[in-house]
């Protein structure tokens, strides 16, 4: 189990630029610019070193002055001007990313035993898809360029301070592991509460769902006090969860932003001694003052991304663990052709879980043929079906169309030959010809009208308000007592 999560935690970047697909040079080009744009950032500070210089030295006149200010204004217009053309390319990168992660998500829980998609709640599921993948746009589009490039700069501007002062520099560096200490406080613990947020929040989420899906029964039955009670409870224990983490944090965050920036703690009387006792150059010092308001900025803008980089590593986790998961092992291609439609089952077994709920079956279902499946609730009459349907694999034995084992031919092709129509159904919210067409996408208006009028529903159709182009609202909210 250690060796699989590490493998993940690993793997994450890796999810992140599988997910990119084409996009991959995206992120490389923003990350570029991003770079560009804090070392343009920077380039400011060393003409104000430079003005500052000439009038101590008395060598600066008005002219000169004025043309180090042009630079500056030069180099931050550029900084702007790079900042939003990696933003913009980082969330483009984004958008195909969080697209991606959809697209695979919902074509992975197609292609999934039925079993496995429904030990999860519908609730957890739209969760992830929705809310929980979208919570990452912001880390992916900003986290990638700018905290390369803001981990980059600080190491080129120290660099510049020791070439002029090195004992200097490291005083200027000494509020650091300090800051650092109180940043590590912050951090204990913070997967754990990570975890619980997600755990609260996917709690409340299904009792939302369920609350709202079911709100005509609850107030049939007079149960609307004590469902709200409910809702209630799972909504301040997703409300807590977050207040409680983020007070734990506070006071180490407040000490390490307040106390890591403060780089002239040191400097400034270490470099006024220094300069009283010549060695080191008013100019110099200077220089080396004003370098140091910029030398931890650019760090602690990075290190506020490392909450957004766990939050990060968890959610990728969760929709990996979903695409992860084992699907129904089918063919790509036809290699056998089936003769005829007639449907067998041969000692099939098969358990849910642990329990094992049918026991060596034999059937035979012969082409032409109507047949009924006739036995007490939770004898194993749907299951049957659905396994026949191939939602599921057998557990040991075998089911046969048209003399092929259902496990040997490729589940589209399987699809076309099998209808399964649930006691439990859903209309999209669309038309009632575009719900229809989902069963053959190519189905003209015509075909979608003649497979109406096959099952008997033509006649109700033609009496709703727009006939086949009523528009159903989810669930088929919108034909209610029609």
């Amino acid at each position: 189990m250690d060796k699989q999560a590490k493998k993940r935690k690993r793997s994450t970047l890796g999810w992140v630029l599988s997910f990119a697909g084409g996009r991959k040079g995206s992120y490389v080009g923003s990350t570029l610019l991003a770079i560009m744009s804090v070392v343009s950032g920077f380039i400011p500070y060393i003409f104000m070193a430079k003005i500052m210089r000439g009038l101590l030295e008395r060598t600066a006149d008005f002219p000169y002055c004025l043309t180090q200010c042009l630079w500056m204004a030069l180099f931050f217009v550029l900084n702007r001007l790079f900042h939003a053309f990696s933003t913009t390319l980082s969330h483009r990168a984004t958008f195909e990313v969080l697209a991606n992660i959809r697209r695979r998500l919902t074509k992975k829980l197609s292609r999934m035993p039925l079993g496995d998609v429904l030990d999860e709640s519908s609730g957890t599921y739209k969760n992830i898809i929705v809310e929980r993948v979208d919570s990452i746009e912001t880390t992916l589009a900003h986290m990638i360029p700018e905290v390369t490039s803001n981990f980059i700069i600080p190491f080129v501007i120290f660099g510049y301070m020791v070439s002029i002062k090195w004992q200097l520099a490291l005083l200027s560096l000494i509020t650091v592991p300090v800051g650092l200490f109180f940043f590590a406080l912050m951090m204990r613990g913070s997967q754990a509460s990570y975890r619980n947020t997600v755990v609260k929040t996917k709690a409340l989420n299904d009792t939302a769902v369920e609350y709202i899906n079911g709100i005509e029964v609850i107030k049939a039955f007079g149960k609307a006090k004590t469902s709200y009670e409910k809702f209630v409870i799972a909504a301040k224990e997703g409300a807590d969860c977050f207040v409680e983490w983020m007070r734990r944090c506070n006071a180490d965050q407040n000490a390490a932003l307040v106390i890591m920036p403060a780089t002239l703690l040191a400097l400034l009387p270490f470099g006024v001694s220094y300069f009283i006792n010549g060695w080191v150059t008013g100019p110099d010092l200077l220089m080396l003052i004003i370098l140091s308001l910029g030398l931890i900025t650019p760090f602690v803008i990075a290190a506020s991304y490392m909450d957004d980089m766990t939050k990060l590593g968890t959610i990728i986790g969760e929709v990996a663990s979903i695409l992860e998961k084992p699907e129904l092992i089918r063919p790509n291609i036809l290699t056998q052709q089936p003769r005829g439609s007639n449907i067998v089952l041969n000692g099939v077994h098969f358990a849910y879980k642990e329990e094992e709920v049918l026991h060596g079956v034999n059937l035979t279902i012969r082409e032409g043929t109507v047949n009924a499946l006739v036995g007490p609730s939770g004898s194993g009459k749907s299951t049957i079906a659905k396994l026949i349907a191939s939602f599921w694999d057998v557990g040991s034995g075998s089911i046969t169309f048209g003399g092929v084992d259902i496990r040997k031919i490729p589940l589209d092709d399987y699809q076309k030959k099998i209808a399964y129509v649930s006691q439990d159904n859903y209309l999209f919210d669309m038309s009632v010809m575009e719900n229809i067409r989902l069963g053959n996408p190519q189905a003209t208006d015509a075909q979608v009208m003649e497979a109406a009028k096959a099952c008997g529903c033509h006649d109700f159709i033609m009496q709703l308000e727009n006939g086949y182009q009523t528009v159903c609202g989810g669930a088929g909210s919108h034909l209610s007592g029609s």
